[in-house]
């Protein structure tokens, strides 16, 4: 693990670019590997948990924080979590957080490149349940079993020397897929759901279609369309996994969006308005006041 943990910033075209992306770099891991772990510490890059900004920003990667001590206030995506002793974040891909100016963070940082774990494992670990908590709080037998696992990983990912990399790199996999099961299933617990279905692959498509569409399609029929399925498929899948219609879950990512951009860019809100797919300034005021109870202008304001 490098001082700098591996994120380095780059802007992604369009009005995204007021909000600085940290992409994964591998080269900055041992070996080279499509993971890193390593100390919060309280000092340097690292004091910030992942060697990024203290600002507030976006990450195109996985981050777990294991916290030893506490409590820290931590933003994800508008609002602030209290972590303690024992806590876990868990910060998924194109969430918009910022670390604490004034509160210790100390514990371990693992960071997760989007593709190293196989689609089957992404889907039994929920790496993209987006409706699951960013805070877990593991009981006692969870979090020794949590801590041996991490430890078990932390060997593996510094024990360069034993196996070729491609070994080293495929025992990775499995350990940290050990370790992510024992996660997911306290994130489950967390969101309770063991009492509604899993998402499918219809929704999980959906999901991703819209992530990638969002700023120019607002249109169910359309993603259905793409997708190759019915509106009426598209529709079941999707209240199954979310309990939301499809049009609330696009207005519910462009309403997040909205919301990124008004709190931590300068942009005019009709540029705003343009980002996220809407082109008409009053008819983007409508539907964000429809959405958020405010007009744009008064949610920035609250932000100051």
């Amino acid at each position: 693990m490098t001082e700098q943990g591996g994120a380095h910033p780059s802007a992604h075209m369009g009005a995204a670019e007021h909000i600085r992306t940290y992409p994964f770099d591998p080269s900055a891991s041992v070996s080279g590997v499509g993971i890193q772990i390593g100390p919060m510490g309280t000092e340097g890059p690292w004091a910030g948990g992942v060697g990024l900004s203290r600002r507030v920003h976006r990450i195109d990667f996985h981050v777990l924080l294991f916290f030893r001590e506490g409590p820290v206030h931590h933003m994800i995506d508008f609002t602030e979590y209290e972590v303690g002793a024992g806590d876990i974040l868990w910060i998924r891909p194109g969430q918009v957080h910022g670390f604490s100016t004034s509160e210790r963070y100390v514990g371990t940082a693992l960071t997760m490149q989007p593709g190293f774990l196989p689609r089957a494992i992404v889907e039994a670990t929920g790496l993209y349940r987006y409706d699951r908590p960013p805070l877990l709080h593991p009981d006692e037998a969870q979090l020794a079993a949590l801590n041996a696992s991490l430890e078990q990983l932390k060997r593996e990912y510094l024990d360069t020397a034993t196996l070729p990399l491609s070994l080293h790199t495929s025992v990775l996999r499995h350990s940290l897929t050990a370790f992510m099961l024992r996660v997911a299933h306290v994130s489950a617990q967390a969101a309770a759901d063991e009492c509604r279905p899993q998402p499918d692959t219809t929704f999980s498509r959906f999901r991703t279609a819209v992530e990638q569409g969002f700023t120019t399609n607002h249109s169910v029929s359309a993603y259905a369309d793409e997708l190759g399925y019915s509106r009426r498929t598209l529709v079941r899948a999707v209240r199954a996994a979310t309990g939301q219609t499809p049009k609330a879950f696009i207005d519910r990512r462009v309403i997040l969006e909205a919301k990124r951009l008004l709190a931590h860019t300068d942009l005019p809100v009709g540029r705003i308005g343009v980002a996220v797919g809407i082109a008409d300034s009053a008819n983007f005021s409508k539907f964000f006041q429809q959405h958020a109870g405010v007009t744009p202008a008064a949610f920035r304001a609250e932000q100051v």
